[in-house]
């Protein structure tokens, strides 16, 4: 899974998942643009994915400077807890804003240069919660199962085009995202152990895990694949075991 002199764009590179991606696809020979409000490392363009101007001059930026773009990983994202009647119409606005119009805005910005590539990928950050009905996330629940749809959506529309399109679907992954909602709760360890049992494997999937993924499917080696969803999960999705 070399990725040498190919070029990634990752929004929300900065931290967590998409920081684990930006390395791991570094490591592999990957030029990788690190788009975020706080980039970090790499190649870092700040960048904020509810504004259209700011992505278009991102992303030109990056294809300025290595000649082009092969791959968009649409990392972004925000969370939200809650039931269906604890989150005010501010809160849904915000979040599908950056969950899911977001990768709309990077993927729209990102089109012109994919089109030019030999080998263009879009993979989308999906959820567990997409597909799994998880207490306390009705907002968030919904963000990602609409990101469930629009990858699919736009695997169909972009096929002619030689883009493929996936997303990749987490369950609990242990990040300093999920560190801040754990220490807003009153036992935090207590309610890491409770996450990690949840899963089969019986503990949080790594970020790292996650980027292995996405670097899969990125990578010409999963060429005949688009418009579907990879669970990294430990089994969540799947399994039923015994108790």
């Amino acid at each position: 899974m070399e990725l040498n002199n190919f070029v990634a764009a990752i929004t929300g590179g900065g931290s967590g998942i998409g920081a684990a991606c930006a390395r791991r696809l570094s490591q592999a020979g990957a030029k990788v643009g690190v788009l975020d409000l706080q980039p970090g490392a790499g190649h870092a363009i700040k960048c904020d994915v509810s504004d259209s101007a700011s992505l278009d001059a991102a992303m030109a930026e990056l294809a300025e400077a290595y000649g082009g773009i092969d791959f968009l990983i649409n990392s972004a994202g925000v969370s939200s807890v809650g039931t269906v009647e604890d989150n005010d119409d501010a809160e849904w606005a915000r979040v599908l804003d950056v969950n899911v119009t977001g990768i709309a805005r990077a993927s729209r910005a990102a089109l012109p240069y994919l089109r030019r590539s030999r080998s263009p990928v879009i993979v989308n950050l999906s959820s567990i919660a997409a597909t799994a009905g998880l207490v306390q996330r009705a907002l968030y629940s919904a963000s990602k199962g609409a990101v469930h749809a629009l990858t699919l959506a736009m695997a169909a529309d972009l096929v002619a085009d030689g883009i493929r399109v996936c997303c990749v679907a987490p369950g609990t992954v242990d990040t300093p995202w999920v560190g801040r909602l754990l220490a807003r709760t009153d036992d935090p360890a207590g309610e890491k152990a409770r996450l990690a049992a949840r899963q089969p494997t019986g503990r949080l999937v790594s970020a790292d895990e996650v980027a292995a993924a996405i670097q899969y499917l990125v990578s010409p080696a999963a060429g005949a694949t688009t418009g579907m969803s990879l669970a990294v999960d430990g089994g969540m999705s799947g399994l039923r075991l015994p108790r």
